[in-house]
């Protein structure tokens, strides 16, 4: 293809110039001529009346000159200083674009030479269905990487080996709908180190497809709870992972403008990279003041980790994520399920059954999950113990606002991890 010409913002101001004021062609006075004679000059005395007339001619040409050298001065710096202005706001504009399109595709997809991306709105990005299909090796149930109430996520592998979570949403009518279109609202102004990064979407007919950055790890729910019983989380890897959910939670509920209630956060909605850095994801269920009226919502959440007042009342704020983050805290203390079952016909929670025991120092070091067991400073077991028991309160009055909590696990974690805490002698996690 015939690349086109650019023409620079300083051609365009002088060009303006040239169509704008023809007459500054022809400024310079043209020089006498001297008309050839075959006979001698005659000398003529001039009189006085004429030479002042002469004088007068030529001090208007001079002034006229000048009046014409110092306008084409003031134009060229006005045309100067325009085309800078244009310049500058080009360059700035060009700079915001970079700087959008930089957060809105990750390191993942900066190396997709090949993707067909059409803009939506602000940095979420559309993604040909074409290119997850083969990423997917059309959805295999290989690529699997776990299944949710609303759909399964994908493992994806595109060009030059970049990889990426493919999340499809299975069924169909209003209630999906409305569940793909409230996580591609919230994820389009949501940006924080702590919450997962959506890298694109997809729509497909009838489906729905949400594109994620790949976390290796996985989630919180299966390296506790899965083959692997947490064995490869220590004692402060668990602390982080509190902490980095409690700053994820936090930021949702008091940076965001208005804030977000995320409304379904648990272990499984906890992902985790290859350094154990934990992000929230999943905001299919996720309100804010701004869009409807939190006291009508209708009841959602996952057993186990819903507040009573919401399951009771229906009241929902702030500190029922809190109650959430708490039971998450539980799972991570005691490596147990926030369900149990009893028998076939009885559950029960985490929170019933930790609740007793708890707040006696003598009997919370055995409940600990055996993974950890011993590998902890008793006076640190019992600090997370007390903010585990006050986030899950039955009374929301009573539980603390969540950047009280982050500020009371900062100083249980490493430096190193993300914390305040300094070691004098080698850690156990350490050892």
């Amino acid at each position: 293809m015939e690349r086109k010409r650019q023409i620079s913002p300083t051609h365009v101001a002088f060009l303006l110039l040239f169509f704008l004021f023809p007459s500054l062609n022809n400024c310079r006075v043209p020089p006498r001529q001297l008309q050839a004679s075959s006979s001698p000059p005659v000398l003529m005395a001039q009189s006085p009346t004429d030479s002042q007339m002469v004088t007068e001619v030529q001090h208007n040409h001079f002034d006229k000159d000048l009046i014409i050298f110092v306008s084409l001065s003031v134009l060229a710096v006005i045309a100067i200083a325009l085309s800078a202005i244009i310049a500058w706001i080009s360059c700035r504009k060009h700079h915001k674009d970079s700087t959008l399109k930089g957060l809105s595709l990750t390191p993942v997809f900066s190396k997709l030479s090949s993707l067909k991306i059409v803009h939506k709105k602000e940095v979420v990005e559309m993604i040909d269905y074409s290119l997850l299909d083969s990423a997917t090796n059309h959805f295999s149930e290989d690529n699997i990487l776990g299944e949710g109430g609303f759909g399964c996520v994908y493992k994806a592998s595109f060009n030059e080996g970049s990889l990426a979570a493919v999340k499809k949403l299975d069924g169909g009518g209003m209630e999906y709908e409305r569940m793909f279109d409230n996580e591609l609202n919230f994820f389009g102004r949501i940006r924080h180190p702590n919450i997962v990064s959506l890298l694109g979407y997809c729509i497909h007919g009838e489906s729905r497809f949400f594109v994620y950055e790949f976390l290796p790890n996985g989630s919180l729910e299966s390296l506790l709870h899965g083959s692997s019983h947490g064995s490869s989380l220590t004692w402060h890897l668990r602390m982080k992972i509190a902490l980095d959910t409690a700053r994820g939670l936090e930021y949702l509920h008091e940076t965001c403008n208005p804030p977000v209630i995320h409304r379904d956060l648990k272990s499984s909605n906890i992902l985790l990279d290859a350094e154990f850095n934990a992000k929230i994801s999943d905001f299919g269920l996720a309100i804010s003041d701004c869009n409807q009226n939190k006291a009508s919502v209708k009841l959602s959440g996952t057993l186990g980790y819903v507040a009573p007042e919401y399951v009771l009342d229906g009241k929902l704020t702030e500190k029922s994520d809190v109650y959430a983050f708490g039971v998450v805290l539980l799972e991570l203390l005691l490596g147990r399920k926030p369900v149990e079952k009893m028998s076939p016909t009885q559950n029960q929670s985490i929170v019933t059954w930790a609740m007793p025991q708890l707040t006696d120092r003598s009997k919370l070091p055995s409940i600990v999950d055996p993974m950890i067991r011993d590998t902890m400073d008793l006076k640190h077991l019992y600090q997370v113990a007390a903010v585990a028991v006050l986030c899950v309160q039955p009374e929301a009055s009573y539980r603390p606002l969540i950047t009280d909590v982050l500020h009371s696990l900062i100083p249980l974690v490493p430096v190193e991890l993300g914390g305040t805490l300094k070691f004098s002698e080698p850690s156990p996690h350490q050892n």
